[in-house]
């Protein structure tokens, strides 16, 4: 067995409808879109520096590829 499910147990509807509950009196619903666009644009970011970490090697293989 998985170590995360035996810590969280099973998760089903209603534990997540409970979830959704608890986070929006958390956060209340007109900072939600909000905090959505903030993690679409960190992960947006994350996945441009992850493209832009290639090794030296293959930048360069793509840059003679695209002159030609």
């Amino acid at each position: 067995m998985n170590a995360l499910t035996i810590f969280l147990g099973v998760i089903g509807p209603m534990q997540v409808i409970l979830i959704i509950a608890i986070v929006v009196l958390l956060f209340g619903g007109k900072k939600i879109p909000e905090l959505m666009k903030g993690i679409g644009t960190g992960i947006k970011e994350f996945k441009n520096a992850a493209k832009d970490d290639q090794p030296a090697n293959s930048k360069k293989e793509e840059e003679t590829k695209e002159k030609e």
